[in-house]
């Protein structure tokens, strides 16, 4: 079982977070600060750290910078539901930390319970992802070319970016829709594609992040902060128009649905059988029902689970066009390979690629 390193300023939280992990069978150590977190990271090389934000002597952040430079490790930041703490939290994100858990009374909480499951499934996940490098700046990023890492064997060779030839019956005015699915490791990943999509880019791009509903705001104003185009949370129904981003807010889920003759996207209750939200399967089959497949491309990014293999694999064998984020960058490798296992990806593209497909096909 892996082991776990918990860096956490308040002793009852330690303890806390220490018997949900030690009864899960996980061998744990514990740190008071980001400096006694740091030492132990390096003597006692974890598997997994869960690092608390906010601590005296050395913060969660500082300590994260140096863990990424002392020895990269899947990191889950704990966060407060506070606006700061969503800000900080996303800060960590860029800087390499894989995933988040909030805690649901604040800073200390005596309700572990209500997130035991979702710890528990995080850490799991951490155990077998491949922690980021810091990003650098979205305007940087944008203005030059993204590194070329080695090829991917899944890739097909040479895949076709050219404009596609004209398609008779384009509906609603030939808008295309970008779909994006994506999960643990989503906001960093993101941030790999979305800011090198030029103003005028010529589609609207909805993004199924999973992730709760204090903290889809936040990250849409980061988004939007980094990118060309303009980033949106759906907290209500939005006109879906070419440049512009669409997040789905967190606690609902993500629908295209027509509104005196125009596609919005809308925000709608969380769809029952359905494990995560936004849903990614949710928001392709909505997509499906009102535009025809050639207006549509589906990507799958980073994630644990399956959400929207079945919806994306759907929409490829009917025509359209989806890409999987390949095992090489992917931080955890579930949701694109459901995809690529049900010969749902037209291509599998490291995520720095990926902004340039999209262009190709869709420029």
């Amino acid at each position: 079982m892996a082991k776990v390193l918990v860096v956490d300023d308040s002793a009852l939280m330690r303890r806390l977070i220490t018997s949900v992990l030690t009864g899960a069978g996980y061998e744990v150590q514990t740190a008071n600060n980001g400096t006694d977190g740091v030492e132990k990271l390096v003597s006692w090389q974890p598997d997994v750290v869960t690092l608390d934000i906010n601590m005296p002597v050395m913060d969660g952040l500082t300590a994260l910078s140096l863990m990424m430079a002392a020895r990269p490790t899947p990191v889950i930041m704990v966060s407060s539901l506070t606006e700061e703490g969503a800000l900080a939290t996303f800060e960590a994100l860029a800087l390499g930390a894989v995933d988040f858990i909030t805690k649901p009374g604040g800073t200390i909480s005596l309700s572990i319970e209500d997130i035991e499951a979702q710890l528990l499934a995080k850490v799991k996940g951490a155990a077998r992802a491949k922690p980021k490098g810091a990003a650098v700046g979205g305007s940087q990023r944008a203005n030059s070319p993204p590194p070329r890492p080695a090829p991917v064997v899944r890739t097909p060779p040479k895949p076709q970016i050219s404009k596609p030839a004209a398609v008779p019956g384009k509906a609603h005015g030939g808008l295309h829709i970008v779909l994006i699915g994506v999960s643990t490791g989503g906001p960093r990943t993101l941030e790999d594609i979305l800011p090198n999509l030029p103003a005028d880019f010529p589609c609207a791009v909805m993004v199924a992040q999973h992730m709760p509903p204090n903290f889809t705001d936040a990250f849409a104003k980061r988004m939007d902060r980094l990118c060309q185009m303009r980033v949106r949370e759906v907290s209500q129904p939005l006109p879906l128009e070419p440049g512009q981003i669409y997040i789905g807010k967190g606690g609902t889920d993500l629908a295209v649905v027509e509104r005196l003759g125009r596609l919005v996207a809308a925000p709608r209750p969380e769809t029952p059988g359905h494990p995560w939200h936004p849903s990614v399967d949710v928001m392709v089959d909505s997509a499906m029902k009102h535009l025809p497949v050639h207006q549509l491309t589906g990507v799958m990014l980073t994630g644990m689970g399956n959400d929207g293999a079945a919806a994306m694999s759907k929409l490829k064998h009917q025509g359209g066009r989806t890409i999987a984020e390949s095992e090489a960058t992917a931080v955890v490798f579930g949701m694109p390979q459901e995809l690529i296992d049900k010969n749902g990806a037209t291509v599998v593209l490291p995520c720095t690629e990926i902004a340039r497909q999209l262009k190709g096909w869709l420029l």
